[in-house]
């Protein structure tokens, strides 16, 4: 009879935990499932919003992360994310995404944004992680010289003069820290070399 009561209660205990760990399996796939879509939403706006910091609002047609391809660049072996920005549905410029490899402290993400006419309509970083009070001098909001390649090209300056001035280049580097602005410096122009690859894909 005890033996019984107990069976009985164990079997309850059992099914209590069972319901228990559903219970919690559940909200935690509900609270991944909203977290999930919180994030994408979140780097869409941050997408949008480093997308129009390289290109005037006023010169394309929105949604601009709707305007997205990918293409391989074969100096890397690895694939370029690509905005074909246009506006009345014209092809007006393309955002290209860049990483610079060899910053001084790892890896440099950036949006290389390129007008129709083959010019730099802006440059931004939108991930690094460079010494703050030197490196972190790339950011627009530490900095005014990652706009120092708005209206650039190939042609202007030349591409042996898109280097550091200390190199004999067209670019300030920061004082005591020239790795950091010259990895950002050879990136922007693999992309415009890129770029040239790949222009007629977007212009005829």
């Amino acid at each position: 009879m005890h033996s019984n009561k107990r069976f009985i209660e164990s079997n309850k205990h059992g099914v209590v935990l069972a319901c228990f760990a559903v219970v919690v399996a559940t909200a935690l796939a509900f609270t991944q499932h909203l977290t999930k879509d919180r994030i994408h939403t979140n780097q869409v706006v941050r997408i949008q919003n480093s997308l129009a910091e390289v290109l005037p609002d006023d010169r394309y047609d929105l949604p601009l992360d709707k305007q997205k391809i990918e293409l391989p660049d074969s100096t890397s072996n690895k694939n370029r994310t690509i905005y074909v920005i246009s506006k009345n549905t014209v092809p007006v410029a393309v955002i290209i995404s860049a990483v610079a490899e060899n910053g001084y402290s790892g890896s440099i993400e950036m949006l290389v944004g390129i007008l129709a006419d083959d010019t730099v309509s802006g440059v931004r970083i939108t991930k690094h992680a460079e010494t703050p009070g030197l490196g972190d001098a790339i950011e627009a909001q530490k900095s005014d010289w990652i706009k120092s390649f708005d209206g650039k090209s190939l042609a202007a300056p030349t591409e042996s003069r898109w280097t550091v001035k200390k190199q004999n280049g067209d670019f300030d580097q920061f004082t005591g820290a020239t790795i950091t602005p010259r990895a950002v410096i050879h990136e922007v122009k693999n992309t415009l070399i890129f770029y040239q690859s790949v222009r007629q894909q977007f212009y005829q």
